[in-house]
């Protein structure tokens, strides 16, 4: 892998895979909660609607320019990202990247467009009302946030929404959009160092030599988390529940890795994760049962999110209890801490197989850390990680004092 940083401050990498499949992304330090000044809900309508015309191309150019290659071009927003990402035949990468750099450079956002664009945001909006599963963690963000900028709905509000303007769209890419605020990576079967040459030159293109002045991204500071225990009346036909508490953020790396080994334990992805063997397994409770871990820069945050047979809630609820304590009372055996880490290793290695995800996780790494982790690296990381620091954190975030729960009946 080759990576490095162009003479304008976009920081960049590219890696060579053994797949004639190649992906590139634009990573962009900016989401939801640099929204300060703006109408909620900007950074993911700009993502929507960055698509909708160029200086130099219209909206259906854009949309059939790598339909037509074969290609796919999409983005995705988070309360500290804007990505943009396209899949493309290797040889077609230097018109993906191309674009990628266009779109984020000179966006005119015709009037046209946004007003029917608002109307499908809107419309998205309203979906996730008529989710309980997904309205619920919204909400919950926003109850343990309150007051702080990771707070604020990534969708925004309907109002919020409508009242988006042009030029607050053109004002916002023009002050959050600089290369010091970005990451290019490349995913490909390609002659690295060729690839380099190709990426340096087009931010040349786009951004000049000149070095942009760093901005300050959205307010890093601790929230305060007052926690809360509130069960509010859907009447949906299920119980829905989130359980959590503030955790480890981007940088607090030994507590960060004890706490994806521990979320991972209790209810990660795999079947054999302890809630889901209990809840769904042993006792047919819930469909589903998970523990999330969401990394930001200043803090984190830890959920158990479930939906049940509201006839069972207070069953699953006192069976998480009595399975964290559990973890809270004593360090897991050598035996299952090397399980554990086995797992979650493996888990991780299947993952990063993948050229797509290994492209996202770089220039996450890159906006992150300045840099890309191998995977030898990570291996030592999660190595290194004792059965009493899985403990601690188990104590640490699930102090009775400190989680909050929200239901929905």
């Amino acid at each position: 892998m080759i990576s490095g940083k162009a003479d304008c401050g976009l920081q960049y990498a590219v890696r060579r895979s053994g797949s004639a499949v190649g992906y590139c992304a634009l990573s962009i330090k900016c989401g939801t909660r640099d929204e300060a000044g703006y109408h909620a809900g900007i950074a993911h309508f700009v993502e929507h609607t960055i698509f909708k015309g160029t200086e130099h191309r219209s909206a259906s150019v854009i949309n059939s320019y790598l339909d037509r290659l074969g290609g796919e071009l999409n983005a995705f927003t988070t309360k500290e990202e804007i990505v943009f990402h396209a899949t493309v035949l290797k040889e077609d990468l230097n018109k993906a990247a191309s674009l990628l750099l266009e779109l984020a450079t000179c966006p005119t956002f015709p009037e046209n467009e946004i007003q029917t664009e608002k109307g499908v945001v809107i419309d998205e909006i309203h979906s996730y009302k008529d989710t309980p599963s997904e309205d619920i963690y919204d909400k919950f963000e926003e109850m343990i946030f309150a007051g702080h900028p990771l707070s604020g709905n990534i969708l925004g509000t309907t109002m919020s929404v409508k009242k988006i303007t042009r030029e607050e769209l053109l004002k916002f890419v023009k002050e959050k959009f600089q290369p010091c605020r970005m990451a290019f990576t490349v995913v490909a079967d390609i002659d690295e160092a060729r690839m380099e040459k190709a990426v340096l030159k087009l931010a040349e293109k786009y951004f000049g030599t000149e070095p942009s002045a760093p901005l300050s991204c959205g307010n890093y500071s601790t929230p305060s988390a007052e926690p809360f225990d509130k069960t509010l009346n859907k009447r949906n036909h299920q119980a829905n529940c989130v359980i959590g508490a503030l955790a480890p953020s981007l940088y607090q790396e030994r507590e960060r890795l004890a706490t994806v080994l521990l979320c991972n334990i209790l209810g990660g992805p795999a079947s054999n994760s302890i809630l889901n063997s209990v809840l769904r397994e042993k006792n047919g409770w819930v469909y589903g049962v998970e523990c999330g871990y969401t990394q930001f820069a200043d803090t984190g945050l830890v959920a158990i999110t479930l939906g049940c047979d509201k006839a069972n809630l207070e069953k699953c609820l006192k069976a998480i209890d009595k399975e964290i304590e559990k973890l809270q009372a004593e360090p897991l055996s050598d035996r299952k801490l090397k399980a554990a880490k086995k797992q979650l290793l493996g888990q991780l290695a299947i993952s990063s197989d993948n050229g797509e995800t290994q492209c996202l996780s770089m220039g996450k790494g890159l906006l992150a850390y300045g840099k890309v982790s191998s995977g030898k690296e990570n291996r030592s990381l999660v190595e290194g990680i004792t059965a009493e620091d899985v403990r601690d954190m188990a104590v640490r975030i699930f102090d009775k004092e400190k989680i909050s729960k929200l239901i929905y009946i």
